[in-house]
C-alpha cells in the first residue's frame, strides 16, 4: 500500500468516527431543542454521508479480496479456487472504482457551492440579434431553474422593443444552485439566421454570462458612506417612462466604482434592497476571484474558472448542434438544452473540474 493510500484511510476513518459522533448528536434531545445548532449539525451529517457510505463499501470490497486472496493460496478445491479468482477480478474492479471515488469526494469543497446565485446576462457583438439571443438564454436557465425546483426572482433589466434583452440579472435560489451553475460563466455564442435578417445569411452573435454566489451581509459588509444612492425616473425600451415618480435606483460603490441599478418595482425602497443584493454578490465574486488569483498564479484551473472573457460555448442552430469548447463536448440536442436540459451539459463539466483538480494535486490527503 502507498503512503498516499495511508493518508486517505486515516483521513478517511477521522471522518467516519466524526459521523458516527454526528448521529449520536442529532438523536441528543438537548441539540433537537436548538433548532439552529440542530440544523448546523445536521447538514454536516448530511455533507459527510455519502463520503462515509463509500468508504464503508470500498472496506466490505478490500474484505471480500483477502478472503478471496486466502482461498486461492491454500485451498486444494480447483473449483473453490476458480470460483475465489472470479470473484478477485470482479472486487478489485469495484475496488478501484470505490478508491476513485473517495479521491474525487475528499477533494476541498468549493464554500460558495450551497451559497444561491445571481446571474446576469448581457447581450454582447450582434446587436438586436445578440439581445434576443440573451432572452433565449434566460428562459434556458429559467426552464432549468423549474426543472430542479429552484426559486427565481428577476432582480433588473433592460429589454428592447422586441423581445430581448441588452441586460437582465436575475436571482435562483435552492439546494446547491452556484455549485451548479458557476460553470455557465463566460461568452455564449449563437451562429443562426436572425430574425430580423432579410436575406437568409446566418450570423454569428454572443451574450456573456456571469454567475455570482448570493452574498450574505456576513460575507461583505458595506459601509453606508461608502455608497453614492441616485434615485431617478425608470424607463422602458425606447427611453419612454413607464413611471412617474423617481423609484429607479443606481448605487455606486465609491471604494471599488462598482455599480449596480434596478428599476423594475415601483418602490424605491425595493428597488435599492435590489440593487444592494446584486452590489453585495459583485464585491464577493471579486474578493474570491483576487483570492484565487493569488493562490493560483502559477496553476489555473481551466474549468470552472469564472473567466467572463472566455468563448466557452457554441449554439449552432442550422446543425441543432450545441459545443462545449471547454471539454470539447458537443450535443446535437440544442432545442432540448435551450428548453432547460442542461445536466447533460452541467455533469460532464462538474467531472472534468473534478479530473482537473485531481490531476493537479489538489485532493492531496497530506495537505
Amino acid at each position: 500500500m502507498r503512503a498516499s493510500d495511508d493518508r486517505l484511510y486515516s483521513k478517511l476513518a477521522a471522518l467516519e468516527q466524526r459521523y458516527n459522533v454526528l448521529r449520536d448528536q442529532l438523536s441528543d434531545p438537548a441539540i433537537i431543542q436548538r433548532q439552529d445548532r440542530y440544523q448546523q449539525i445536521a447538514r454536516a451529517y448530511n455533507e459527510l454521508e455519502e463520503t462515509v457510505a463509500t468508504f464503508q463499501q470500498h472496506r466490505s470490497v478490500t474484505q471480500s479480496i483477502r478472503e478471496a486472496e486466502g482461498i486461492i493460496r491454500s485451498s486444494s478445491d480447483k473449483e473453490l479456487v476458480e470460483l475465489a479468482r472470479m470473484e478477485l477480478e470482479e472486487s478489485r474492479k469495484t475496488q478501484e472504482r470505490l478508491h476513485e471515488r473517495l479521491k474525487r469526494l475528499l477533494l476541498p469543497k468549493d464554500p460558495n457551492d450551497q451559497k444561491n446565485t445571481i446571474i446576469e446576462i448581457r447581450a454582447g457583438t450582434g446587436g438586436e440579434e445578440a439581445a434576443l439571443f440573451a432572452a433565449d438564454l434566460y428562459r434556458m436557465y429559467s426552464r432549468y431553474a423549474e426543472r430542479e425546483g429552484w426559486k427565481k426572482e428577476e432582480l433588473g433589466s433592460s429589454p428592447t422593443g422586441i423581445g430581448g434583452f441588452k441586460e437582465i440579472v436575475f436571482s435562483l435560489s435552492g439546494d446547491g444552485v452556484f455549485g451548479r451553475m458557476k460553470y455557465e460563466s463566460g461568452v455564449h455564442r449563437v451562429q443562426r439566421v436572425p430574425v430580423t435578417e432579410a436575406s437568409g445569411r446566418i450570423h454569428t452573435s454572443a451574450a456573456s454570462v456571469a454567475v455570482l454566489p448570493e452574498a450574505e451581509e456576513v460575507d461583505v459588509h458595506i459601509n453606508e458612506e461608502d455608497l453614492r444612492v441616485d434615485v431617478y425616473r425608470s424607463t422602458g425600451p425606447g427611453g419612454q417612462s413607464v413611471n412617474t415618480t423617481d423609484s429607479a435606483v443606481r448605487i455606486t460603490h465609491l471604494p471599488t466604482g462598482m455599480v449596480a441599478q434596478c428599476q423594475d418595482e415601483k418602490s424605491q425602497h425595493k428597488n435599492k434592497a435590489k440593487a444592494l443584493k446584486v452590489l453585495r454578490a459583485r464585491l464577493l465574486d471579486a474578493a474570491v476571484k483576487e483570492r484565487q488569483r493569488k493562490v493560483s498564479q502559477d496553476r489555473k484551473l481551466q474549468i470552472g474558472s469564472g473567466d467572463r472573457s472566455a468563448k466557452i460555448r457554441t449554439y449552432n442552430f442550422l446543425q441543432n448542434r450545441v459545443s462545449d469548447h471547454r471539454i470539447n463536448l458537443t450535443l446535437y440536442k440544442l432545442e432540448q438544452i435551450l428548453d432547460g436540459e442542461l445536466d447533460g451539459i452541467i455533469e460532464p463539466l462538474r467531472l472534468a473540474d473534478q479530473a482537473e483538480k485531481m490531476r493537479l494535486g489538489l485532493g492531496d490527503t497530506s495537505a
